[in-house]
């Protein structure tokens, strides 16, 4: 890239994925400071050479007017020059659309209305929104109450996706976001287990069939015209967890009609800001039909970087600061992956006959890159790798701790036979 300004620091929310480490890295080789926020010191991230600081705050428990004033103080201690706001998942997203007044007086950052930014986030608002926008996107039903999935039940077929329409209240309560069921009892079974009755937020989509490639994806950047300024598409390779997760490996390919079909929604709605945004194509129709859109950073941005090294952070920071954003083609082939869950997505295929070993190897002809490896920054890879190598016994002392009874249930053991 030619020279730039990188006098403006760059404020990152939230570092609990590698999405975080990758705005660092992204923006920090580019001699940009980059700082972050989380309620911790010391995530994955944090560990990366191009990361200035870490500025403890936790966004989910402060209340939000301390949070808004702590979030300006820290600009303050940042320089002379106004910090690019950078949120990284949907929390963030919306706490800044929300504090957008106050932000904008100490940050940089694309401003778009709070109702806006909830109708691309949740689910059912996407949906009906799509659907005014005649834009393809799967059948969807949204119950609000056991005997409306009893209905639905009646009158369905076979697999469906049990999803949570608003991720945030839904995966907190349960730390679960969408499961494929394949029959009613398994339906009932998991919406009694899943939704909170009092405030209704899962839907039922209909199951489109076929593998992970079938999932594409765009990830862009929009300026104050909700024009494109940069645009890549790519489709996952594999998933995590698999059939339903974030992607583990992807590639990019070029994908007019998903381009086409995302720019129109932008300038529809008047977006501005990154989006991450996927579809599925349906081989029955033969048509790409809209699953979910991020307005936000997306963890898998570092897969679409285009042949020049421009990115979606990239992007975002040169036009906030006021710098022209050059032009910038697809890398088709490319290929990333996220070290550790491909591991884990990779022996369950195989476990399910999906992927043979051959095959493993061959999906990593064309890697460019690693969500957590760096060779000039490898103290964020040997972290998660320590953390990683330590899951399974983790997991194996948890479950001996299940075999051994506690006195009370010893006493109720020995009471039960005598």
């Amino acid at each position: 890239m030619k020279h730039i300004d990188t006098s403006f620091p760059v404020l990152v929310l939230q570092m609990d994925h590698y999405g975080a480490l990758g705005v660092m890295r992204s923006l920090g080789r580019l001699g940009v400071s980059v700082y972050g926020v989380h309620p911790t010191r010391w995530p994955v991230a944090s560990f990366s050479r191009y990361c200035k600081k870490v500025f403890p705050l936790d966004l989910d428990t402060t209340p939000m007017e301390q949070s808004v004033d702590r979030l300006v103080a820290i600009a303050k201690t940042m320089g002379v020059r106004r910090p690019v706001l950078m949120p990284t998942n949907d929390e963030t997203a919306l706490f800044v659309a929300r504090n957008a007044a106050r932000l904008q007086e100490a940050f940089l950052f694309p401003s778009n209305p709070t109702p806006l930014v909830w109708s691309l986030y949740n689910k059912k608002e996407m949906y009906f929104l799509a659907k005014r926008l005649s834009i393809p996107t799967a059948e969807t039903a949204f119950p609000e109450s056991r005997d409306d999935v009893l209905e639905f039940c009646e009158r369905t077929q076979f697999p469906v996706m049990l999803k949570a329409s608003d991720n945030i209240s839904v995966s907190r309560r349960t730390n679960t976001k969408m499961v494929i069921v394949r029959s009613k009892d398994e339906l009932i079974d998991q919406y009694d287990a899943l939704e909170d009755c009092s405030n209704p937020s899962l839907m039922l989509q209909e199951y489109i069939p076929g593998n992970d490639a079938s999932v594409w994806m765009f990830n862009g950047y929009f300026d104050q015209n909700s024009d494109c300024l940069f645009g890549i598409t790519g489709r996952k390779l594999h998933q995590t967890p698999i059939r339903t997760g974030m992607t583990a490996l992807g590639i990019c390919l070029p994908n007019p009609e998903i381009t086409s079909a995302t720019h129109a929604l932008i300038k529809a709605v008047g977006y501005k800001g990154i989006l991450d945004i996927g579809y599925r194509y349906d081989k029955r129709q033969r048509v790409f039909k809209l699953l979910d859109a991020n307005p936000r950073l997306g963890a898998s941005f570092r897969l679409f970087v285009g042949e020049d090294g421009m990115d979606v952070a990239r992007a975002a920071y040169l036009n906030m600061t006021g710098q022209p954003v050059p032009p910038s083609s697809i890398c088709v082939g490319r290929k990333w992956v996220v070290e550790d869950a491909d591991i884990i997505s990779c022996i369950q295929y195989y476990r399910l006959g999906l992927l043979t070993f051959p095959d493993w190897l061959a999906g990593y002809s064309g890697l460019r890159e690693g969500a957590w490896f760096a060779a000039d920054d490898i103290l964020p890879f040997l972290r998660m790798s320590s953390t990683f190598s330590k899951r399974p016994f983790i997991k194996l002392f948890r479950k001996s701790l299940s075999w051994v009874k506690t006195p009370s249930e010893i006493e109720v053991h020995h009471a039960n036979t005598r």
